[in-house]
C-alpha cells in the first residue's frame, strides 16, 4: 500500500528541514493518543545509517518501533525505514521542495501490513488521522495565526 501526504508551509526550506532533523520533534507531530516516545537516549545525530528507537501504543497495546535513516540529503530529502515494528514493511520518504516563498513537504510511505486484509480499512483510517494531525501541527508551527490549508492525503493499494 502507499500513502501520500502533502503540506505547504510559509517557511524557508532550511528551517523546515532543521525541525525534522531533530528527532525529538517527532513527538510533537504524532497524535497524543499514540503515546509516542523516542527511546534512543541522548541527542541523535541524523545521517545515513542512524537508528532510532521509539515506543507507541496502538489501541492501548505498547509497541516498540525502530527505524533506520536509509538516505539523508539535507535540506531536500530523507528516508526512514522500519527495521522493527508493527508493519511488515514501512519506507517513509520525506521530500522538501522550495515553492511559492515557502516549503512543500511531501510524505510518501510504502507499507505492508502483518494483519489480514480485514484490518486494512482500520489501519488506513488511522494513518489518515495521523497524517492529518501532522499536517495541522505543521500549519500551526510554521503558519502562525494565518490561514490553515486543508491536508492532501491519499492512500492507495
Amino acid at each position: 500500500m502507499e500513502l501520500r501526504a502533502e503540506t505547504w508551509v510559509p517557511a524557508p526550506i532550511e528551517d523546515v528541514f532543521r525541525f525534522f532533523a531533530d528527532a525529538s520533534n517527532l513527538q510533537a507531530l504524532t497524535p497524543p493518543w499514540l503515546r509516542f516516545a523516542v527511546r534512543t537516549p541522548g541527542t541523535i545525530d541524523m545521517h545515513d545509517g542512524t537508528r532510532i528507537d521509539y515506543g507507541i501504543r496502538v489501541h492501548g497495546v505498547p509497541i516498540r518501533w525502530q527505524s533506520v535513516i536509509a538516505q539523508w540529503q539535507p535540506p531536500h530529502l530523507f528516508v526512514d525505514e522500519q527495521s522493527k515494528g508493527p508493519y511488515r514493511r514501512w519506507v517513509h520518504t520525506h521530500r522538501f521542495i522550495e515553492e511559492r516563498g515557502g516549503t512543500r513537504l511531501i510524505d510518501d510511505v510504502q507499507f505492508e501490513l502483518y494483519v489480514s486484509w480485514l484490518a486494512a480499512p482500520l489501519v488506513t483510517r488511522e494513518l489518515r488521522s495521523i497524517f492529518s494531525y501532522r499536517h495541522d501541527v505543521l500549519q500551526r508551527l510554521f503558519s502562525g495565526a494565518g490561514k490553515h490549508l486543508a491536508p492532501a492525503i491519499v492512500i492507495s493499494s
